[in-house]
């Protein structure tokens, strides 16, 4: 876990990037209340001081309003800690931009305050969250 106050937010202000822990040991990302194995979930695991491996990835040139364009999108695998014996935990995201990424490169989580255009689209902004990670590849 990386330092994080109450509110789930380290130092710098960016909030945990959270997956869930589960009875049976297993962690998976997005949390969910059941676990892969039906178990309940009995805490949270901070994946944004953790590094991770490109799976694969794509690069989206057809993308809804307020996004990016083009997008490149990550699969990627956490690095979990030694022992952990459960399935792979793995997450979705946007590279950070003007960055390349190839399969079995290393990146880390990178806070972004927004992952697209607040005004675009057809919901009301404050509706919405609009923050959360992207992954940065690790030199």
């Amino acid at each position: 876990m990386s330092d994080a106050d109450e509110a789930g937010r380290d130092e710098r202000g960016a909030p945990a990037f959270e997956a869930a822990e589960y009875a049976s040991g297993a962690v998976s990302y997005p949390p969910h209340p059941v676990g892969p194995e039906g178990t309940e979930r009995v805490g949270a695991v901070d994946l944004s001081d953790r590094e991770a491996t490109v799976i694969t990835w794509t690069e989206s040139t057809a993308t809804p309003p307020g996004v990016r364009q083009p997008n490149t999108l990550a699969i990627v695998e956490f690095e979990m800690d030694e022992g952990y014996d459960g399935p792979p935990v793995r997450a979705l995201g946007q590279v950070v931009e003007g960055q390349d990424v190839e399969i079995g490169d290393t990146v880390a989580p990178t806070y972004a305050e927004e992952l697209r255009e607040p005004g675009a689209g057809i919901r009301e902004p404050a509706s919405q969250d609009w923050d959360g990670f992207r992954f940065e590849p690790v030199e």
